[in-house]
């Protein structure tokens, strides 16, 4: 009878390491699916990418712009941004955890000590040191590690992609105040203008020569610009206010905006080797991928037998220096053990970590769609932008010309003030935004890079 449930016991054993190791090569290959969605979004697409113009190799963000002042306030940035360092200290946590998961493959060891006392009796104390070691049979404690190190290396490379962010930002908002100090400027020149009218045509019409509609009409336009300047002078309030925001500080350091702005190379070249690879994110989502098929084939193995070793020394005696330094007794257990029934749980936990294998794969996938998206819309955007400043370029040269003659007109009586005034008012607004324009296209070169993984250096 007991050969029979012993027999029985084997057979069912057996049969569910079976069904184990049968589940477990079911499960499909996310990642190599990971890779064919890259290697086929790479073919679509880099043709359309190296079609662009090279200007200058960069390798990375900091190279697109060479200022000395920009660098000093992007490492500060890196210093003392506290999302950043929130981020790193998470990352500090997660090495931790790795190590604690590295010591469940080692053995374990334990020692006890205790002192016991009953009436009529004299004092015992007792010592005991004990050994376990789980034997790793299937690697799933080698593969649990693994899952871990994919983790880790997943969120190091989302850390990455933190820092890469944080200078982007610093950059585009170093540059857009270099562009808000230039719209106040050419809204002071065009209210110091407009003053200047108001006053002639206050004198025109206590003359006799005006009407007192030219006269509200000139009233109106230097009311708006001063309204506009004001919101402009807050605007650059504010964006210096994000900068202080990005470089963690209580108060902005001082520094003094460039008057022109500084060019922002940007490299089209070997597009199809630095482009999507480089992407942080696209690592960390592929690596997640990794893990959690890691964790997936844990799942499965946790339905198989374990193998347990322990031993253990004790000894009991009078005093604690013969508990401790006595004859101990020792013994030795060799365990194996075979889940048999948990009310579904093990296979649930597999079933949820394929799902979740799963969803890592869609987030994957979800990812490489954004980045190409990112890089055809920045790419977009600098054809659209380059041919906008063009434009708007020779228009505001023919603007200034017009104006000259409208000018050299007006003094010689053939045309009315306010035809001058139309005129001006057209050179100002294409100046405005051309210098508009302009600061748009280094912004977005600054986003075509980021889209293309040129980070930081780590």
């Amino acid at each position: 009878m007991l050969k029979r449930s012993f027999l029985n016991i084997t057979i069912l054993s057996l049969s569910l390491v079976l069904a184990a190791c049968s589940s477990s090569q079911q499960r499909e290959d996310y990642a190599d699916r990971a890779q064919q969605e890259l290697d086929s979004v790479s073919k679509s697409t880099s043709s359309q990418w190296q079609s662009m113009d090279n200007v200058a190799p960069t390798s990375y963000l900091t190279d697109l712009i060479t200022d000395t002042q920009l660098d000093e306030l992007i490492n500060k940035a890196l210093e003392a941004n506290p999302s950043l360092q929130k981020t790193q200290l998470t990352l500090q946590a997660s090495l931790w955890s790795i190590k604690s998961q590295q010591g469940n493959s080692l053995p374990s060891v334990e020692a006890g000590f205790s002192g016991n006392r009953a009436e009529g009796s004299d004092t015992s104390y007792k010592a005991n040191i004990g050994i376990s070691w789980e034997v790793d049979l299937w690697q799933k404690l080698a593969q649990s590690e693994q899952a871990a190190e994919k983790s880790l290396a997943s969120d190091e490379a989302l850390y990455q992609a933190s820092r890469d962010t944080l200078v982007a930002n610093v950059i585009k908002s170093w540059l857009s105040i270099t562009a808000k100090q230039h719209a106040i400027d050419i809204e002071q020149k065009r209210l110091a203008l407009l003053e200047s009218n108001e006053k002639l045509i206050l004198k025109r019409f206590r003359n006799g020569l005006g009407t007192l509609e030219e006269m509200d009409e000139s009233r109106t336009s230097t009311s708006q610009s001063k309204a506009d300047l004001a919101e402009y002078k807050e605007d650059l309030a504010i964006e210096k206010r994000n900068l202080q925001l990005y470089l963690g500080e209580s108060s902005l350091p001082s520094f003094v905006a460039n008057s022109q702005y500084l060019n922002v190379i940007m490299s089209l070249s070997e597009l199809p080797q630095q482009n999507l690879q480089r992407r942080p994110d696209l690592k960390a989502a592929y690596l997640a991928i990794e893990a959690a098929d890691l964790n997936t084939s844990v799942a499965y193995k946790d339905m198989l037998p374990s193998i347990s070793l322990s031993a253990t020394l004790s000894d009991t005696a009078s005093s604690p220096s013969a508990a401790l330094f006595g004859s101990p007794i020792w013994s030795l257990l060799a365990q194996i053990t075979q889940p048999l029934y948990q009310g579904g749980q093990l296979k649930a936990a597999a079933e949820i970590a394929k799902l979740e294998t799963a969803q890592a794969y869609q987030d994957y996938r979800e990812t490489l769609l954004t980045a190409v998206n990112e890089i055809e819309n920045t790419l977009g955007q600098e054809r659209v932008l380059a041919q906008q400043v063009l434009h708007i370029k020779d228009a505001l040269s023919s603007g200034k010309k017009n104006l000259t003659q409208y000018e050299k007109k007006y003094r010689s009586g053939l045309v009315e003030l306010s035809d001058l005034i139309n005129a001006q008012t057209t050179a100002f607004n294409l100046e405005a935004q051309l210098d508009n324009l302009i600061y748009q296209q280094l912004s977005n070169r600054v986003d075509l890079g980021l889209a293309l993984g040129l980070g930081v250096k780590p």
